[in-house]
């Protein structure tokens, strides 16, 4: 196609791009393409229109040959044209060899199967104003854990190890992460972000969803006055039961569908996803 061509994405390129994101809806958080970008800095693809940004899309390879695919957006006024059928060709090339893993909206999802990809399971994010207090054993900062530990929890419950991003999620500005204690191991883990619109709560670990209960309890503590954002895997019922008893409603789903081999995850423990572009 006559001036239309495929690059890794600068940084101001990806701010851009989380940008789509917002005007799409999926309410990003105020500073994710710090962290999304220390994950795989050459995992940012643009099409670029006579050198304009028009299209995105995420392909991140993680170790052991994972990917995952997110921002796949192509602007109103570039759809219908190729350019996105062109830039997700190129993104599945960037993770040839690779399980790749993607949170689809539900307008894609049958365009996702088309390409081979497989529903494990629907995320259902729900939203609202949890109730103050009532926490039974309150969280501690995580900063004051060992990292390695927080990177063991983590890489059990997402299908790779990921210290750089997770390094930078929960140092980025406003953001809140907790760990529960219990014995002397870690049993849970959580981190809040502010977002376009009020907080967004992922990933959240834990053990049992009384430890989910009061992670999440204290995090939305630190959401003021506005509303609470949690990604929760529908297939953990304990973790559907806690949102809706916390007086969170549905907003929206995806699902999560992965072409290759899906990856074994515990998500008993899984209570909310970290992100759906990165996983």
């Amino acid at each position: 196609m006559q001036g239309y061509r495929i690059g890794v994405m600068s940084r101001a390129e990806l701010d851009l791009a989380v940008d789509w994101a917002r005007a799409e809806g999926w309410n990003p958080g105020l500073h994710d393409a710090g962290a999304f970008h220390a994950a795989d800095p050459s995992g940012f693809l643009a099409g670029r229109l006579d050198g304009r940004p028009v299209a995105s899309i995420s392909v991140v390879r993680y170790p052991g040959r994972f990917g995952f695919l997110g921002f796949y957006i192509v602007r109103p006024e570039a759809r219908g044209r190729g350019y996105g059928w062109q830039l997700w060709q190129a993104g599945l090339k960037h993770l040839e060899g690779c399980t790749v893993g993607l949170d689809g909206v539900v307008a894609q999802q049958e365009n996702y199967r088309r390409s081979g990809f497989a529903l494990a399971y629907r995320n259902i994010r729900f939203g609202g104003a949890p109730p103050r207090g009532a926490i039974g054993r309150r969280p501690a900062d995580a900063r004051t854990v060992p990292f390695d530990r927080l990177l063991a929890l983590d890489s059990a419950l997402f299908p790779a190890p990921r210290p750089g991003f997770l390094a930078n999620w929960i140092a980025l500005p406003g953001t809140t992460a907790l760990a529960a204690l219990r014995d002397g191991g870690l049993a849970g883990f959580g981190v809040i972000r502010p977002c376009h619109s009020g907080h967004k709560i992922g990933p959240l670990y834990a053990d049992d969803d009384a430890t989910a209960r009061d992670l999440l309890l204290a995090l939305a503590e630190q959401a003021g006055e506005g509303p609470v954002y949690l990604d929760v895997p529908e297939v953990n019922a304990p973790a559907v039961r806690l949102a809706e008893e916390l007086g969170l409603t549905p907003q929206f789903e995806t699902a999560r569908m992965y072409l290759g081999p899906a990856p074994a995850v515990d998500t008993s423990r899984l209570f909310g996803v970290t992100t759906f572009e990165l996983g």
